[in-house]
Parts: structure tokens; sequence; C-alpha cells
């Protein structure tokens, strides 16, 4: 068989769905052994960084490695930002990308570029397939490296001189991922240290979400009787009526959960990554930290950490549990929970909609009312992303999909089409701002050929409204932080989907239960903010 068919029988055996991506002239082998793939669909896309987003996004729902495709030069460089948000955000994603044939990579040539050097700081592994026997155990490496420990992206470029080579090679069986868990001596000094402290405060991140520990760590928080605050990208861990839930943390402004770590004399850590907000920002006080993770704590001068539990989180808990927790039963003065609920609009009631502002806030207390356990909540990047991560409460965890690690705009609107193949059966709802929407707006197309059926929340306000606000309160003013938008609803039918303008929160309110009810279909909703 050719090299191309070898790799494509791989990625069959390592389980593989969806290629997302977008052929180029060093790919055609490739794109001819994935037509004849019984198990592969390859979904073309309008632009490689929708695909690498679908892929991130697949990858996190799904818990399977998403797969993207490019060619080289400018495909690949549109996929390094995709790529780049996945490493940071922990999604396992691996990257197939085509190469200039190895007969013309040693000197300056169209379109050629080193791939592997670019994409090594945006990856767990870059590497270049260089003899093509080598295909099987790439790959099978690439997809380990990619879930090994904390998920992350892996690139690999392709030559196209190797593409049509005859090889014998089969792929290479799969044998599970090792897991370490701590020691009992580390159990022992973590129990130690919960027993020598008396207010502890858990901060909880998403490695939690990532190794599906969240059942342990609820059973561990309600045996500790601890107060728990949660990553933007985390939440949804305990319901929000829970007596120790104090929401989110890591916003640059109003971060009311900090009042209660500073009551506090010890902070648990759980799967947190510092891009979410670096320790300095919420450990002002220097706090000791127990750190439980995959990999050894990050120190720095404020994560000073007293004892690290370091292994499969979910096991590590469980270990910790059965080493009898002994509950603390304490919480931060000043009734800090329905402060935050105040200040937050968490308690915000919603049942006369035509009484109440037609706001971010008030249509997520309204996308909150009519959602159900299994809808999936996909928030884009701008002012709208700070409200969704202070307002909005998912009813079970790993359905509020958030970037806050690269923080990239243009997420939403692909990431659902990845979501929605992800978990086929379950509602998906997209909200973007202006901004981010027409950065991958034409992913649209590629939703409706899918025959996907979601819902696309566009907020109108004509503006970067983040940078606005930050520019005014700086400067008093703004400059280059503002636009004009096109007609959104023409634009949703000039694609053939349904396109509708809200007016007040009671339109929305009819618009959304009705089409949760009866979702068969692409819809846009146009807010104007």
């Amino acid at each position: 068989m050719k090299v191309t068919d070898v790799l494509v029988q791989c990625l069959e055996n390592e389980g593989v769905e969806f290629v997302f991506g977008i052929v180029g002239k060093e790919t055609l082998d490739l794109a001819d052994s994935l037509s004849k793939s019984k198990q592969i669909q390859f979904v073309n896309v309008r632009h490689e960084q929708g695909a690498a987003f679908m892929a991130d996004v697949y990858g996190r729902l799904s818990k399977k490695v998403g797969v993207c495709l490019s060619t080289l030069g400018p495909g690949a460089t549109n996929l390094m930002t995709g790529i780049a948000s996945a490493h940071l955000d922990h999604s396992p994603v691996v990257a197939l990308i085509g190469q200039a044939g190895m007969e013309r990579q040693h000197k300056e040539s169209h379109q050629y570029l080193d791939i592997v050097k670019i994409f090594e700081p945006v990856t767990k592994w870059s590497t270049q397939i260089k003899e093509s026997q080598t295909v099987p155990t790439i790959i099978r490496k690439a997809f380990r490296a990619a879930k090994m420990g904390k998920s992350g992206a892996v690139a690999i470029s392709l030559p196209e001189n190797f593409s049509a080579q005859m090889i014998p090679n089969k792929p290479l069986p799969i044998t599970p991922l090792p897991e370490s868990v701590p020691v009992s001596g580390a159990i022992k000094a973590a129990n130690n240290l919960l027993q020598k402290h008396l207010k502890p405060f858990l901060i909880i991140g998403h490695g939690v979400l990532e190794q599906n520990a969240f059942p342990e760590l609820q059973t561990f928080i309600n045996t500790l009787q601890s107060p728990v605050t949660h990553s933007f990208m985390t939440k949804g861990v305990l319901a929000k009526e829970h007596p120790l839930n104090y929401f989110t943390f890591g916003f640059n402004e109003n971060d009311l959960v900090l009042q209660g770590i500073k009551e506090a004399d010890l902070l648990i850590v759980i799967g947190l990554d510092f891009v979410e907000k670096l320790p300095k920002a919420w450990n002002e006080r220097k706090l000791s930290v127990l750190h439980i993770d995959t990999l050894p704590a990050e120190i720095n001068e404020y994560y000073p950490v007293e004892v690290e539990l370091v292994g499969n989180i979910k096991k590590t808990l469980q270990l910790l549990l059965e080493s009898e927790i002994h509950p603390k039963s304490w919480v931060p003065t000043g009734n800090l929970q329905e402060q935050i609920k105040t200040a937050y609009q968490i308690n915000r009631n919603p049942d006369k909609p035509s009484l109440l502002p037609l706001t971010i806030e008030n249509v997520l207390h309204i996308i909150e009312k009519y959602s159900s356990e299994n809808t999936i909540v996909i928030s884009d990047v701008g002012a709208h992303k700070v409200s969704i991560a202070r307002t909005y409460q998912p009813k079970v965890p790993n359905k509020l999909i958030i970037s806050n690690g690269l923080a990239s705009m243009g997420i939403a609107l692909p990431g659902s089409i990845g979501a929605k193949l992800a978990c086929p059966n379950d509602p998906v709802i997209c909200i973007t701002g202006d901004g981010g929407a027409l950065m991958n707006f034409a992913e649209i197309e590629t939703a409706k050929r899918l025959g996907l059926a979601l819902i696309i929340i566009v907020l109108n306000d004509s503006m970067l409204k983040l940078e606005v606000q930050q520019m005014n309160k700086m400067f008093g003013t703004n400059y280059g932080v503002t636009f004009q938008n096109p007609d959104f609803v023409q634009l949703a039918a000039s694609f053939g989907i349904k396109g509708v303008r809200i007016s007040d929160l009671r339109d929305f309110e009819n618009v959304l239960k009705e089409k949760l009810q009866t979702l068969e279909e692409i819809v846009l909703i146009e807010i104007a903010l």
C-alpha cells in the first residue's frame, strides 16, 4: 500500500471519526486515501483555523483525539492559531500538515517553511516523517503524546515525495496509557496537612474535567466541607445551589471570591493550569498550597507548594478519600456567597422578561432557564466571555466551553461544529460577539453542508467591547476598536439558514424556547446590545 493508505489505516486504528481540514497539492494522496475509508469522514472546511478549532472542541467533548489537516505554507500557518489554542487549553489534537518534498527542503523554495520549528512552541511534539517506514510508529506516538499526562497538540508534517511510496507496514497495536498515582507517603503528608489547617479553600481547574474526576471531586468537597471556586473552563462541577459553591475566579476586576481566599489558611489547588490565571492574582498572601495535578507544580513565589500529589487526579482523589478526610465546616465571613450571586447576577429571576432589559446577563438567564443538562454552550472571546464566566451556570460539568488559555477570538462558531459532531444528540448554543463571529463566519457553510442543527447567537454592538471599556477607563476615550457590521439576518439567509433579529428579552425567550424544542436546522439569532 502507499504511505497515505497506511496512514489512514493508522488513523482508523486510533478510532478517528473525523478529519477537519483543507486539501492542498501536497495532500492529494492523503485525500484520496481518506476517500476510501469507511470509518473516517473528511470535513472540508473554509479556513484552516476553523479546522483546528473544530478538532479542539471535538477532542474536549468526545475524549478522543481531534484530527485536522492542512497543506504547507499558508495552510500550515493558518492552522497554527487553532493548534496553539488547543495546546494551551490542553485539548488532545493531532495536526497533519503537508510539506514540500525532501528534495527542496535544503534551499529557498516556493511556499516552503520549516513547519517543525514553527509548531514546536505550540505543541507537545512537532515532527516530520523522514522515512516512509516510520509512519505507523509516528502516528501511534503522536496519539499517545496528545493524550499522555495533560492533553495537548501534536503536529506531523508529511513531505509530498513520501505520500505515494509503497510500504508494507501496518498500524501498531494500541496499549493503555500508563497512569501514575502518588506514593502512600505523599497521601499521608497531604492528610497531615489537611489536619493541621482549619480553613482550606479549594481552587478547581480544567484538569478535573479532562480526567473525568468530578464525581470523586464532588465527594471530596462534600467530605471536606470547605468553600470551592472554579476557573472559567471548569464550571458545572458544583450545582448553583450547592452551599460550598463560590462560583468563578480569575477576573481582572471585581473578583469577589478573593475575599474568601484571603481568609483561608491553606489552598487546595486541583487540576489548575496557570494559563487561566497566574497565582500572583489569587494568592497575594502566599498561602501554603496542596497541589493535586497530573504534573509537578510550577513553583513560584506566589505558589509555595507544601505537599504535592502528582498523578491521575481521579485516582489521587480516591486515595485521599480513603485516608479519612475530616470535615472543616467553614465558610468565609460576610455572607460572601450571596454577595457573589448578587454581583455576578446569578440570582436574577427571568420569569418576567418583558420587565427586564436586553442585556447579556439576562440573555444568559433565559438560556439557563431553557437548557437541559446535556445542552452545550460555547463562548467566543470578548466582553461576553467574562459575563458568561460570571453569570451562566451549567447544570453539569463539561457543558460550557470557554477558550481561556490562548483565549482565541473566532473559536465559537467552528467549535460548535466540533461539539455537534462529538455529541450529535446534544443541543449546541454558540454565543459570539460580532468581532469573533466574522472571523470564522464562513464555517456556517460547513455546518449547513453537514446538515447540523445548532443555535448561533450573535451579539451585535459594532465594537470590540472589552477593548472599548478598557481604553475608556485608561484614556477617557477609545480608538481603533469600533466598526460597521453587515445585516446578519440577510447574511444568514445568504447561507441558506434562518436568521432572526431580536428587539427585546421576551422575543428572545420565545425564539429560544421554540428553537430548542424543534431544533432541526441552524438558526442565527442577532441581538443588538
